[in-house]
């Protein structure tokens, strides 16, 4: 799983989406990978754009080709890319379904995007692209929110990642292996401090309330196996990790806890389920609210890896711990 040797990273660009642009070539270098530059339109772009002939652009109806590949060999020089391994790809259709199949087809490791602040309306209507993308992806992606704690540097022609703080936020759940073990190795390997957060959701507090006998003996057993678990989080193989444990909101306390530590990433499992208005899937509420509200990139792993093409998604789950 780390290090990431093959980034996509999908454009459309936009200043805004080259915000993600650093952390692609920063690990794209520290794995000796390539970055996938990724386009997607809507409507079919020639597998030969970058080397067509002038003449084939003066016509205006290929005008837009003409200024897509303009903006295509502009991104290429930018000095992030300087001695990468970078390929434009173009395809047409869907952005979210098309970005998961560029990962399955070019076996991607890591996807970065950029996300923004959504208004009151985008919030009740749909979920944002980059949420649509963590979704469908078959493999690790990291959502930059800008602006926001940066952790990739670019001075002096030099891209580094500077990690000093992550934070895994683990229920113990298989959707929550895979990102404890990518959590686990992505510290080690880069010498960063590896910080743990399970929370207690604030329902039980409400259960004790309306039930004293049952739910606060529930709520004592459930803070008991929590910090069993999480001893012996802070005991397994690779850098011991910090627990932490805390009561209240989910998301809300997963925030906290990186701002209070100073965390420059935030790790967690990317459960996705069925939506209930409909046959799509989607993520849960707690994870797409820390997506929006973090502090810090979030880097969301899914819980099973695929092994077949899209649209097949056969799966292998993931054993729980």
């Amino acid at each position: 799983m780390y290090p990431f040797r093959n980034i996509l990273f999908p454009t459309d660009f936009s200043l805004h989406a080259h915000a993600a642009l650093k952390y692609a070539a920063a690990f794209a270098r520290e794995g000796r990978g390539r970055v996938l530059v990724l386009n997607v339109q809507d409507a079919k772009v020639p597998a030969n754009l970058m080397t067509m002939p002038e003449y084939v652009f003066e016509e205006q109806d290929n005008n837009w080709l003409s200024q897509l590949r303009t903006q295509a060999k502009e991104l290429l020089r930018d000095p992030l890319l300087h001695n990468l391994d970078a390929e434009p790809v173009f395809v047409e259709g869907e952005p979210a379904e098309q970005i998961a199949r560029a990962a399955v087809d070019h076996e991607i490791d890591l996807i970065t995007i950029a996300t923004r602040d959504r208004n009151r309306l985008s919030r009740a209507f749909g979920g944002s692209l980059a949420e649509d993308i963590v979704v469908e992806a078959p493999c690790a992606v990291l959502v930059i929110r800008p602006p926001q704690h940066d952790f990739v540097e670019h001075r002096g022609g030099q891209t580094q990642i500077h990690l000093n703080r992550v934070l895994l936020a683990t229920n113990f759940r298989p959707s929550s292996v895979a990102a404890t073990q990518l959590a686990s190795t992505i510290a080690n390997q880069l010498g960063a401090e590896l910080h743990a957060v399970y929370v207690i959701g604030d329902y039980f507090e409400q259960i004790s309330a309306m039930f004293p006998e049952g739910g606060l003996a529930a709520l004592t057993r459930l803070r008991s196996h929590v910090q069993e678990r999480m001893a012996h989080l802070s005991r397994a193989d690779g850098p011991a990790a910090e627990p932490h444990i805390v009561e209240g909101r989910p998301y809300q306390e997963i925030v906290k806890m990186a701002a209070k530590i100073d965390a420059d990433l935030i790790v967690l499992g990317s459960a996705v389920h069925g939506s209930l208005f409909g046959g799509s899937r989607v993520l849960g509420s707690e994870i797409e609210r820390v997506i929006r509200n973090a502090p810090c990139p979030v880097l969301c792993v899914p819980a099973a890896k695929v092994m077949t093409p899209l649209p097949a998604w056969v799966t292998q789950a993931v054993p729980q711990m």
